[in-house]
């Protein structure tokens, strides 16, 4: 018995050193992102993925930080712009997966050169509070006298999708930088995040939020008095993508979180989180409005990491941040 025992102790010691760690930082909601843990380790009792979640700026000064340091801590990086994630390529920090399982994929959805890989589409619209303010059709149309203060708007230096959205929308010759000028000219104050602008327009302090998709329609759907217009002249798009860190430690437990991302089980996650998975072939939630019937306004992540720093400061002029 005594024998069994021992033996018995070191399998289980044995299991237990076979367990592989990794580290993730993301910008997910904390109970998507849990959610996302949660799946992926029933799916492999093997690896263990130890999270940190916050705005996808303030993630970026974290790992800048510890890039100057010599001490990076994430193995993999779930965010939500493609803007950050092209620094870190260019800055070569970022581990290319020549044999992501993207066959299926658009290939607009994934970086070329395999370092990142976008999970899912959310877009940027217009939410309006259902109570209080009136549909509208454009970006434009926000701007009046009656909206004045009334406007909730995410900062894009702290949300990474509304930092994609800014450089989006400043691109589009229809829009530009005169609507961030004329949400100044309302006193429009932009600042944190989705979550907040959600909170303003549901709960009537705003009459419309700059907003994402899954935020407006999951707020309706639990009853608040908002819904969610795409605009005539156009949304903006990220993608959430996903990369792995060229520091890890962990490359192939990292690839298999990447993996389990863009299975058609990870892409089902997605749609049951509430967001529009990117995989051909499965279905979106209910209620959201399909891809193909949207205006998606083109984004040059390449031009926008050099342009970026000037964007920020520009935008930071304009709101006198």
């Amino acid at each position: 018995m005594r024998l069994l025992a021992l033996a018995t102790a070191g399998l289980m010691a044995t299991a237990a050193s076979a367990e592989t760690t990794i580290t993730l930082y993301t910008s997910q909601a904390p109970e998507q992102a849990q959610e996302t843990v949660d799946a992926f380790e029933a799916a492999h009792p093997d690896i263990k993925v130890e999270w940190t979640r916050n705005g996808t700026s303030a993630l970026m000064n974290v790992l800048r930080a510890e890039i100057e340091a010599g001490q990076v801590q994430p193995d993999v990086l779930l965010v939500a712009d493609v803007i950050n994630l092209g620094e870190l390529k260019a800055g070569g920090h970022l581990l290319p997966y020549i044999d992501a399982p993207v066959a299926a994929y658009d290939a607009t959805m994934y970086d070329p050169d395999m370092t990142f890989f976008g999970t899912k589409a959310i877009t940027t619209g217009i939410a309006w509070n259902t109570e209080i303010a009136e549909p509208v059709e454009t970006w434009a149309d926000l701007l009046k006298e009656e909206n004045r203060g009334q406007i909730a708007v995410p900062s894009p230096l702290y949300s990474g999708a509304a930092l994609c959205h800014l450089h989006t929308l400043i691109d589009a010759p229809e829009i530009g930088w005169a609507f961030y000028e004329g949400l100044n000219d309302l006193d429009i104050v932009p600042e944190g995040g989705n979550g907040p602008a959600t909170k303003a327009v549901a709960s009537g302090m705003a009459k419309y939020a700059i907003l994402v998709d899954a935020n407006a329609l999951r707020a309706k759907a639990d009853g608040s008095p908002i819904d969610y217009i795409v605009p005539k002249d156009g949304v903006s798009v990220i993608t959430e993508p996903v990369a792995i860190l060229s520091t890890t430690d962990q490359p192939e437990a990292a690839k298999t979180f990447v993996d389990f991302l863009l299975s058609e089980e990870g892409q089902e996650l997605v749609a049951k989180q509430g967001n529009l998975p990117i995989l051909p072939g499965v279905a979106g939630p209910e209620g959201f409005p399909d891809l193909a019937s949207m205006t998606l306004l083109p984004l040059n992540a390449d031009e926008a990491v050099r342009t970026d720093a000037a964007v920020r400061a520009k935008f930071a002029e304009i709101f006198g941040l």
